[in-house]
């Protein structure tokens, strides 16, 4: 079906001393749903680059009171309601965006933005309304001629999002979990992070590359009492699977610049996030590659609406103590009330809209050791493939922070959730300080 572009010129005239002027811009207009006029992009061109990816959704409808709306968009996306006095917006696991109208109302308005200075707009895929669908088959693409250097940016999103992240280059024939033993190649993207403390090299937690220059972890990690660590004092070795002694094909690289979140607090870790760039590039082999950075429409692909996570890394064993060889357990993310109901104290004080919960309660966790490392989703290639030969790949949903410890010793409890910084909230900051630094 073609799409077409409607433009309607908001005219404002301004006096002046010695003239009246027209001021503003003409708005671009969509049907995004192929299925209903009823739902209307509006765009205005030309805004500043901080805002060119925002546009407004209007959805012309008579709405009555407990009428439930469900929003899916293509990419990272931040939704508000232009007007909350008769609507409620809230944001579920799988991050698809919930309206619950408390007043009946006709239509509503949403404000849409994507990611700070991605250049990145988020298109509306799916539309439920009180369990019907109303966007079947929905237009993408169409403000992407409009956004300032949106060639540039497909360039380095493209780096990105290759289709080669995310991918073992070695084949086993069955994965184990749940906290058992993996093998050399499994994991290519996890990587080992040693500080120099005392002229003693120590290993301290996990990451993830995501290109050949960056690695991707937890700001607790390169920080001191909040302050970045000197990037000297780290580095980091790729293609790692014993902790202690040799490996097939590993690779140490030095740090050249540590980029903490600009609102990392050490005191209750909110924005804990950090990326390592190395000093020289990486060499990719089959023991060395970079995982993918999670995107919206992943979700799509997904073989069930809960989304698992594996979680791999060296951090303490059942003897509390670090494992000699990489391990990897695989959970499911948990809802937030859920998380809170197993230990209100605690879960009721750390998080927030950036992080999420995931575990089993059944004694295998993510434990000291495995902060920093990442929370990888399997993406099957075809859209809900369950087979055992699904191909796909694997993106990073999320990065180890905290856990609740045990009453007996400064440990984490294997048996409470692990709370991770929640990388889908994080796209457009990786996004711009990876492109800038590219």
């Amino acid at each position: 079906m073609k799409t077409v572009l409607i433009f309607i010129v908001s005219i404002i005239t301004v006096r002046t001393d010695t003239e009246w002027r027209l001021v503003g811009a003409p708005l671009l207009h969509v049907h995004p749903c192929n299925d209903t006029d009823d739902v209307n992009v509006s765009y205005e061109p030309g805004k500043p680059p901080e805002e060119e990816n925002e546009y407004k959704l209007q959805i012309s409808k008579a709405f009555p009171a407990q009428t439930v709306m469900v929003l899916k968009f293509d990419a990272e996306a931040s939704i508000s309601l232009a007007d909350k006095s008769y609507a409620r917006l809230s944001v579920d696991d799988n991050d698809d965006f919930n309206v619950r109208f408390f007043k009946s109302h006709e239509g509503i308005t949403f404000n849409i933005k994507g990611p700070l200075n991605s250049h990145v707009v988020p298109y509306l895929t799916y539309l439920e309304i009180n369990s019907a669908n109303y966007c079947r088959n929905a237009k993408v693409g169409y403000l992407d001629q409009y956004i300032e250097g949106y060639k540039d940016h497909a360039e380095t999103r493209k780096k990105l999002h290759d289709q080669s992240c995310g991918r073992r280059k070695i084949k086993y024939t069955e994965l184990i979990v749940n906290g058992a033993s993996t093998q050399p190649g499994d994991w290519p993207w996890h990587v080992a992070i040693y500080k120099l403390d005392r002229s003693i090299v120590k290993y301290i937690c996990g990451g993830t590359l995501i290109s050949k220059r960056f690695v991707l972890t937890a700001a607790h990690c390169t920080t001191v009492r909040g302050a970045p660590l000197l990037p000297e004092i780290l580095s980091v070795v790729l293609g790692k699977y014993n902790l202690i002694g040799g490996d097939i094909d590993s690779d140490e690289r030095e740090v050249h610049l540590i980029i903490v979140h600009e609102d990392f607090m050490a005191k209750n870790l909110n924005n804990d996030i950090a990326l390592l760039k190395l000093k020289t590039e990486v060499s990719y082999n089959d023991y060395i590659q970079p995982a993918c950075i999670w995107q919206a429409s992943a979700y799509d692909r997904l073989p069930t609406n809960r989304v698992y996570g594996t979680v791999v890394g060296w951090g303490f064993d059942s003897t509390d103590h670090l494992s000699t060889q990489l391990r990897s357990a695989t959970m499911p993310k948990v809802s937030e009330s859920m998380c809170i109901k197993r230990n209100p104290v605690f879960y009721a004080t750390v998080l927030n809209e950036k992080k999420f919960c995931a575990g089993l309660n059944n004694g295998t966790s993510a434990c000291n050791g495995d902060s920093g490392g990442g929370f990888t989703v399997f993406v099957p290639d075809v859209p809900k493939d369950t087979s055992e030969n699904a191909t796909g790949a694997w993106y990073v949903r999320g990065v180890v922070s905290l856990s609740a410890k045990r009453s007996d010793a400064p440990v984490c409890d294997p048996y409470q959730y692990v709370v991770f910084t929640d990388v889908a909230k994080y796209n457009g900051w990786i996004r711009k300080h990876v492109d800038h630094q590219i």
